[in-house]
């Protein structure tokens, strides 16, 4: 083989190298919830006539409660691309020293923890009528 056979199948193997490495780091990227607005539309979008009074994200992006008008809740977590969400009951929302813990029961979407959140976060955004 030619010097200049040699160096363009090097070329192409560190072209395609560089792809697959470039592809791998994207896809182990962790994606976030990065505003409340975001759980909001969500919860908005996929739950019938949800009409989101306030939103709260954990501080590692990772869970978020939707809070309605009429007080029902949502839970919100990030699978993938998407956003998954649940209603749930207030009595699986409870406080940990790592924020706040929603056993949503549900498999797919599991326990979704809102960290650095506490249970004041959470009283601000309920309407008024609902014991938290």
């Amino acid at each position: 083989m030619t010097p200049a056979i040699v160096g363009g199948i090097v070329a192409v193997v560190v072209v395609l190298l560089a792809g697959l490495a470039w592809a791998a780091v994207r896809m182990r990227r962790v994606m976030k919830i990065e505003t409340p607005e975001e759980a909001a539309d969500a919860a908005q979008a996929q739950l019938p006539g949800f009409a989101v009074a306030g939103a709260v994200v954990g501080a590692d992006g990772h869970g978020a409660l939707a809070i309605a008008a009429d007080g029902r809740v949502a839970a919100v977590r990030r699978i993938g691309k998407r956003l998954a969400v649940r209603e749930v009951s207030w009595r699986t929302v409870r406080a940990t020293r790592e924020g706040i813990l929603v056993e949503t029961g549900d498999r797919t979407l599991g326990a979704v923890m809102l960290a650095q959140v506490d249970v004041l976060d959470i009283r601000r955004l309920a309407p008024k009528g609902v014991r938290v």
